[in-house]
């Protein structure tokens, strides 16, 4: 078999682990090698290769290799967690940074708890033991279930037409994570675990700097939208996968649908009026990652507001980049329109004080194709009941509005903050369910293929990384966009356009590993959806104009 290696071609005779066939170059590598890309699918250092085709292994410096680092992490502090505390439970619940947040059920954790989970997991790391997959047929995994009288990795089981069950084994503690993970304890050597709140915190570092641990910024607003969501579905009894194909079945996810689209309008009200009482605030500046609902988000927020007697105008901040000669460019030579420098911040500041001075102003019109601001005669003044509405992806930087007063302004902060968890020990991520919303909105409106959102999506996650989360706590208000029933919405438009991804595109390896969560979900029909809820953004149907 003839395996390609970057510029080099390996013969190998039988079947092998890639472990064993790259032996020298996991111990030579700068960075902790910690999984493996096979003919564009992510696997395990101790899988076999037994056909023709590409590799490339993964280090802890990219964004997948960090990914199987975390993963790791959390499988490892578990096995030390079971060890220390075999009649307890830990539950993992969401990201925060570079942390992920975790509780103690039914009790508080301690300081002292933390200092001797961290101390257990610095010991099995130091062991380097290893990390065995092992693949269960569904007669061997009924048996195995009954036998430990477990819950985890059950998931698997429950799915009708599963028939392979996939468990890690290390020693004698056992567990499922539905992505890849390292082959030994000792890679994730750098973390710590630290009391926070109730629970506590597994830190990791970033892939940017995977040899330190980054400074540790608390978030207490974001922290405190996520809490709320989570509370609210423990109440719902809504807070696994599970739950929700439980209230599919049972003909009750209309209920679910209803509760979670009437928290929505609650938030979007009391939003509204907090505006409304104060009568300084004559602007109003959204911004949110990729795929948060921002626009479906303004208008609903505009309907409330006129409850209140307050109409909303909308600006646009795209019509105000630079000329095109003038746009900065990235390190790839590339034009970098998602820099704040592409904005030309001198004149929208000065017509935003014309504006709020009560002056007319008359509005550019940005010629993308020309690269060029036009003036077609689109004149506006601000009335005494109007406010301005500005949506974009630097709103939270005082810099794009940096000639205005603080307190003429209400920053609003939107996101997919998904509290939904597959289980105990698996959850999922903001950045999964906002990948999926995309997709289904490049199809529906924009003519992409999967493939190309996909290959897309990386440096759209590098662009919010620098222009719009280190400013989230500047927000007046962090309103969550996530609907618990969501993923079971969009899977069955979804499905299809990641199925259409062969194993021979790069893109191919994403695609598997969202399939993989996605199949856990039952369906429901996109006309479940109601016209004005914040999905039809993306599914499309809905009552507003995008």
């Amino acid at each position: 078999m003839n395996i390609q290696y970057k510029a080099k071609k390996i013969e190998i005779q039988k079947p092998e682990k890639i472990s064993k066939i790259f032996e020298q170059e996991i111990k030579e590598s700068r960075y902790p090698i910690l999984a493996a890309k096979f003919n564009n699918e992510y696997m395990n250092l101790e899988n076999e290769i037994k056909e023709d085709g590409n590799i490339e292994l993964i280090d802890n410096s990219t964004k997948e290799g960090m990914k199987v680092y975390r993963r790791t992490l959390i499988y490892v502090v578990g096995k030390a967690f079971e060890r220390l505390y075999p009649n307890k439970k830990m539950e993992v619940n969401y990201q925060l940074g570079n942390s992920m947040f975790c509780d103690l059920v039914g009790e508080e954790a301690t300081e002292e708890f933390a200092e001797e989970l961290e101390a257990e997991v610095r010991k099995i790391v130091k062991e380097n033991l290893p990390i065995k997959q092992i693949v269960m047929n569904r007669g061997e995994a009924e048996e195995f279930f009954e036998r430990e009288k477990t819950s985890k990795g059950r998931l698997q089981l429950d799915l009708k037409d599963n028939n392979e069950i996939y468990m890690y084994y290390c020693e004698d503690y056992y567990n499922y994570c539905y992505g890849t993970l390292a082959n030994r304890t000792g890679v994730v050597k750098i973390f710590e675990i630290v009391k926070y709140n109730k629970g506590f915190l597994i830190r990791y570092p970033s892939q940017e700097e995977p040899f330190q641990m980054p400074k540790f910024i608390k978030n207490k607003k974001l922290a405190w939208a996520i809490e709320e969501y989570d509370d609210i579905h423990k109440i719902l009894n809504i807070e696994r996968v599970y739950k929700i194909n439980e209230a599919i079945e049972q003909k009750r996810i209309n209920d679910i649908i209803m509760l979670a689209e009437a928290l929505h309008e609650k938030k979007i009200a009391k939003i509204a009026d907090n505006i409304a009482k104060n009568k300084n605030i004559k602007m109003i500046l959204i911004a949110g990652p990729s795929s948060s609902g921002k626009t479906t988000f303004a208008q609903r927020l505009g309907i409330q507001l006129r409850l209140n007697r307050i109409k909303p105008v909308t600006i646009s901040v795209d019509n105000y980049f630079v000329e095109r000669k003038d746009t900065p460019k990235d390190e790839n030579g590339e034009y970098d329109f998602e820099c704040i420098e592409a904005i030309d911040l001198d004149l929208f500041n000065n017509h935003l004080t014309k504006l709020l001075n009560g002056e007319e102003v008359e509005m550019p019109e940005f010629d993308f194709h020309e690269g060029t601001k036009k003036y077609n005669g689109n004149k506006i003044r601000l009335h005494e009941d109007e406010v301005l509405v500005i949506e974009g992806i630097h709103c939270l930087n005082n810099r794009l509005t940096s000639k205005i007063p603080a307190e003429q302004k209400y920053k609003i902060y939107i996101s997919a903050l998904t509290v939904l968890n597959l289980d105990r020990f698996n959850r999922i991520s903001t950045t999964d369910t906002r990948l999926i919303r995309r997709i289904v909105r490049d199809f529906q409106f924009r003519g992409y293929s999967a493939k190309q959102t996909i290959k897309t999506w990386n440096k759209v996650n590098q662009g919010e990384k620098k222009n719009i989360f280190p400013f989230q706590e500047e927000a007046n208000f962090i309103f969550n966009t996530s609907l618990v029933y969501e993923l079971n919405a969009l899977k069955p438009v979804v499905m299809p356009l990641l199925e259409e991804i062969t194993n021979k595109e790069p893109e191919y390896a994403e695609a598997r590993r969202l399939i993989n969560m996605l199949k856990y979900f039952e369906e429901i029909p996109k006309n479940y959806v109601p016209k004005n809820s914040l999905l039809k953004e993306f599914l499309g149907g809905g009552n507003f104009k995008y």
